[in-house]
């Protein structure tokens, strides 16, 4: 599916997000702390849009995403701060990267996407070092009847509609709310969390409740 729409993938999302997806990117990486030198992990990068804004903040960055086509186009999205950032071919779920190598390990919108996100969770922590810090940023549902009901209108009616109709692929418009709606409550994801060796672990609402962004640090490994 994402093969498919790999070539409107960006596009999409900043005209059916408004925008707002890259402001969420940039708080992701402002909650990293400083990460000049840090080597930063981005599991599911899809195009790149993280491992970018990770690279431009002074990190050294390995994306990493499943899908060939999407991780092929982000290398010419890097007008600056190419040597820092490497995009590979990969697997969420077994991450070419060794054992505690890395300071930060991220992923955005994608972990709904893996096929045991709770394993994905634990392949996080793999590669993280002792204390490293993890981030996830994952689309939500807002709270309350108004908020909330014109949000499922949206995400439910007029998103596929308007995805669909641009991409030619009413399918993976139709697969994004569906995921999303069956996606657990933020407070039982940071329990899957400190399930996989997070402690410290978080979450802070963004845009009311429209997205998600998890933190925590790496526990020791039992």
């Amino acid at each position: 599916m994402f093969s498919r729409i790999a070539g409107i993938y960006d596009l999409l999302n900043r005209v059916l997000s408004l925008g707002i997806d890259q402001r969420w990117r940039r708080r992701t990486v402002i909650s990293a702390g400083t990460v000049k030198g840090a080597m930063v992990v981005d599991a599911c990068c899809g195009t790149g849009d993280l491992s970018i804004a990770f690279a431009r903040s002074g990190a050294r960055v390995v994306g990493v995403d499943f899908t060939h086509e999407m991780v092929a186009r982000a290398p010419r999205k890097l007008r600056d701060a190419s040597d820092k950032v490497s995009f590979i071919h990969g697997d969420a779920l077994c991450l070419p990267v060794r054992d505690g190598a890395a300071d930060v390990a991220s992923v955005a919108f994608g972990i709904r996407n893996v096929a045991d996100p709770d394993e994905g969770l634990r392949e996080l922590r793999r590669v993280l070092r002792v204390g490293g810090r993890v981030l996830v940023l994952e689309f939500s549902t807002p709270p309350g009847k108004i908020l909330g009901g014109l949000y499922r209108f949206y995400f439910t009616k007029l998103l596929p509609f308007v995805g669909g109709l641009l991409s030619r692929d009413a399918e993976a418009y139709e697969y994004l709310p569906r995921t999303v709606l069956a996606w657990p409550k933020p407070a039982d994801f940071q329990a899957s969390m400190e399930a996989a060796g997070f402690h410290d672990c978080g979450y802070q609402l963004l845009s009311g409740g429209i997205a998600c962004l998890h933190y925590g640090s790496a526990s020791e490994l039992q």
